[in-house]
């Protein structure tokens, strides 16, 4: 958390006010993130036009003429419009400033594990991009892709499909809802689903990210849009965080394992 809901949220929030912004100053209040700061941001960023955004997986491109801004929010991060001066909270690190408005972008994180990075070279080559697998709403992922990269995997379903180099951004959160809609037990292995059911499978990650990000992604505790106003798709969720709880469709109480150290909730009755 912050998941792709979220950070797409996040992203069609702040880029009209950026487009076209060029930046007077960045204020650096705490350089050591999940990687330090690039040092070089608080001059190479400075006077160039932003032409564009753009996500990959998790990660957001702030895009200029000169080289491209990376943003990974990490697991508590945000980044969002505040009034000019506002004063800075514990957990508020980075300020964008700009010389011709009336807001900053804020960039929050707690837990400090997001990365705020630069980069003069075409993003999609840096090294934390370019061995992503295709976007989940892409045409790029497809059943005859998943189907190709689980064929003798045995690796329960629930893992693969959070692993990035598969798919991309289908995190804890709507890997469980995904799986629950598709009626598939996120303990089954991978290359052991027939094709139908893994067909199944793509179009219940599609649909799933797709509400989310109309939703505004998942608010459970630290996460805000660009906007600053929290995501409501956690009144949409079926099974994760309700374990013990009655079943949606089947009213049984939900089970909850853990998988690689992640809570998974899924419904005996339902998948399989």
């Amino acid at each position: 958390m912050p998941e792709l809901p979220e950070v797409e949220t996040t992203l069609r929030g702040i880029e009209p006010k950026l487009i076209g912004r060029s930046l007077a100053r960045v204020d650096i209040r705490q350089p050591k993130l999940r990687w330090p700061i690039t040092p070089e941001l608080s001059t190479e960023m400075i006077g160039e036009a932003i032409t564009h955004l753009s996500r990959r997986g998790k990660y957001i491109g702030v895009h200029t003429a000169k080289g491209t801004l990376i943003v990974h929010l990490g697991m508590s991060g945000s980044l969002y419009f505040v009034p000019v001066n506002t004063p800075p909270m514990f957990h508020d690190h980075v300020d964008f400033c700009f010389a011709d408005d009336d807001v900053w972008l804020r960039y929050t994180d707690p837990r400090r594990f997001g990365a705020i990075l630069w980069t003069n070279d075409d993003w999609n080559e840096h090294e934390l991009i370019r061995n992503l697998g295709p976007e989940p709403l892409s045409e790029a992922f497809n059943v005859d892709q998943l189907y190709a990269r689980a064929k003798g995997r045995k690796v329960p379903i629930k893992t693969f499909i959070m692993d990035s180099k598969v798919v991309v951004g289908v995190g804890n959160i709507y890997a469980n809802e995904a799986l629950f809609q598709a009626g598939i037990r996120p303990d089954r292995l991978a290359g052991k689903i027939s094709k139908a059911r893994l067909a199944r499978l793509v179009e219940c990650i599609k649909v799933v990210l797709a509400a989310a990000i109309k939703q505004g992604g998942t608010t459970l505790k630290d996460f805000v849009g660009g906007d600053g106003k929290p995501g409501y798709f956690k009144q949409e969720l079926a099974v994760y965080g309700r374990a013990g709880q009655p079943c949606v469709t089947c009213k049984a109480p939900l089970t909850e394992i853990r998988q690689a150290q992640r809570s998974t909730v899924f419904c005996r009755h339902c998948q399989s």
